[in-house]
């Protein structure tokens, strides 16, 4: 039997909720564990029916803290939550917007004085507990059944991933360990043989070495070489990065044809395809709860999408005009082969030249780069250590992915982007940069 703690304790309150479909076959589970030992006091999860994510979610914040309660009405309680969305709602940091989560959110917010409740926002990897416990809850639901205390390996199984963390943990302990080195030994990458000897040591440590962000572009649309060395310096930054999520926007009716649609153009809607995309995109967000803004580009297929994604978060939209679609002059609404027919000259020296523009006026690969490189700029200075939601189009996506590997102009016709695909690429103080994912459509499966 769980011990009861005395009055006046600290508790730690982790919940969490699922659905299987969202909306679909929905369960919350939460756990009350003792700061200083680790040891549960008390547990709790429930079948709730159908329901969204983000209910499911309140649901088992709510069970939490009732059996924090019942514990010690006097308690201070550190909830923590891999939902971004409640723990920023509760912590009164955003704007509660859906009408389903504002009576849950002030339900939760009845059960304890305010002044004895704070919350973290974790990873999912580290609320494996109650992710179990609304999985088991999930499960008997399915059965037909209410979920039993008494039949729940949650507390078992997560027993034995925190002796695998520390396992883990020291192998990371020792990587920062290399980091650290190297910084003091003052042998950033490009110093020579014997940095690309260290750097490999890094490597075969476990420590991702981060490209450099690719330097500024000059007014002629040369590279500037000023990027940091690859790899950790003196000055390495360890921590948290500015995350950009790089989302492109759902299909319009010129998208399955592959004409080029850029920012001369007609400004297409989404298409009903296009809609359904940006949904299962927002769904997907919904469910992962880490995006904490939403930047789009000014054109009217991005800001669609990017509504659809905040409906969902409870978030604002705000527009960043560096990622607007390059203009692509004559060749707007035109196939590939219709501008090889139309226009070959022109053509041809756009493919071998970033500072060659299509016809008639269009923007150039060169002063693209540069319009989102000060975009990427203004929003790293905007949102340092968060994660930002991108909702964008093709170019701006693979000139940002280009300019973090430091790849040359050429590098953004040997990449993949479908619509509505997700790419990431991190941000350290540092200058540099990390690419995180690239054309990621596993949402829209």
């Amino acid at each position: 039997m769980p011990s009861v703690p005395a009055a006046g304790r600290q508790f730690v309150v982790e919940a969490d909720g699922g659905s299987r479909g969202n909306p679909g076959p929905a369960g919350y589970g939460a756990v009350v564990l003792d700061p200083a030992t680790g040891e549960t006091l008390a547990e709790a999860a429930e079948f709730i029916g159908v329901a969204t994510n983000n209910v499911a979610e309140y649901k088992g914040l709510i069970a939490g803290l009732r059996a924090a309660r019942e514990l010690d009405p006097s308690a201070s309680v550190r909830v923590r939550m891999d939902s971004k969305l409640v723990v920023e709602q509760m912590s009164g940091r955003w704007k509660i917007k859906h009408p389903d989560m504002r009576p849950l959110a002030a339900e939760a917010a009845r059960i304890l004085p305010p002044s004895q409740v704070s919350y973290e926002w974790i990873p999912r990897e580290r609320n494996k507990h109650a992710d179990r416990l609304a999985n088991e809850a999930m499960d008997a639901g399915k059965r037909g059944e209410r979920w039993s205390p008494s039949r729940s390996t949650a507390d078992l199984s997560s027993a034995a991933d925190a002796s695998a963390a520390r396992v883990v943990g020291d192998a990371a302990a020792g990587a920062a360990r290399a980091r650290a080195a190297l910084a003091g030994a003052g042998m950033g990458a490009g110093s020579g043989s014997r940095a690309g000897a260290d750097t490999g040591a890094l490597v075969s440590a476990g420590v991702p070495v981060a490209a450099g962000v690719a330097a500024s572009t000059s007014a002629q649309g040369t590279e500037v070489g000023s990027a940091p060395s690859v790899g950790w310096g003196t000055s390495a930054d360890l921590g948290a990065p500015a995350t950009f999520v790089l989302l492109r926007h759902g299909e319009t009716a010129l998208t399955p044809s592959k004409r080029f649609s850029g920012s001369g153009g007609s400004d297409p809607e989404l298409s009903a395809v296009g809609r359904g995309q940006a949904e299962r995109a927002a769904a997907a967000f919904a469910e992962r709860g880490t995006i904490e803004a939403i930047v789009s580009s000014p054109l009217r297929r991005c800001r669609e999408t990017a509504a659809a994604v905040a409906a969902r978060l409870g978030l604002d939209v705000h527009i960043e005009e560096g990622l607007r679609e390059t203009d692509f002059g004559a060749w707007e609404g035109l196939t590939f082969g219709e501008v090889r027919e139309r226009y070959p000259d022109d053509l041809d020296a756009w493919l071998g030249s970033a500072k060659a523009a299509p016809t008639g006026g269009g923007e150039s690969f060169a002063t693209v780069a540069r319009r989102v490189a000060a975009a990427r700029d203004r929003l790293i200075a905007a949102y340092p250590r968060r994660t930002v939601l991108a909702v964008t189009h093709v170019t701006p996506i693979k000139t940002l992915v280009r300019l973090a590997l430091g790849a040359p102009p050429e590098s953004l016709f040997r990449m993949e982007l479908s619509a509505a695909s997700i790419s990431a690429v991190a941000y350290y103080a540092d200058g540099n940069a990390s690419v995180r994912v690239l054309n990621d459509t596993g949402h829209l499966r």
